[in-house]
């Protein structure tokens, strides 16, 4: 019943910016820890970050400086805010439901989108 809806990919040229929307509906609650993931073609599924219930985040060295994840827990939903974008940011762009550890590590789980697309040109 659960069900997580990414949008708001598309097609950008270098330096520019998108906004990632991860929709979590059938829950019956607030979504709580929610990751973010990137896939290139050819590339394994990378972790680009993350947020807890509590607002605290994580990004990967990839994007550090680059990404902002927020979340809106009245509409179920968490964002992604991407700006500077690299054509290396090119790829399937997914959301995930997971858990966060004791040090703070993300812990994921096979609740998934069906992605949003990022392309990025020279």
């Amino acid at each position: 019943q659960v069900q997580l809806v990414e949008s708001g990919g598309g097609l950008v040229k270098a330096g520019g910016s998108l906004r990632l929307s991860c929709a979590a509906s059938g829950m019956g609650s607030p979504i709580n820890v929610v990751g973010w993931y990137r896939q290139a073609p050819g590339k394994q599924r990378e972790l680009v970050a993350y947020i807890g219930s509590g607002g605290i985040t994580n990004d990967a060295d990839s994007v550090k400086g680059r990404v902002t994840i927020s979340r809106d827990n009245a509409k179920n939903t968490v964002y992604l805010q991407m700006n500077s974008l690299k054509p290396e940011d090119t790829g399937v762009s997914y959301c995930n439901l997971g858990r966060v550890g004791a040090k703070g590590e993300y812990y994921g789980s096979d609740f998934w989108g069906k992605g949003t697309l990022v392309t990025v040109s020279s």
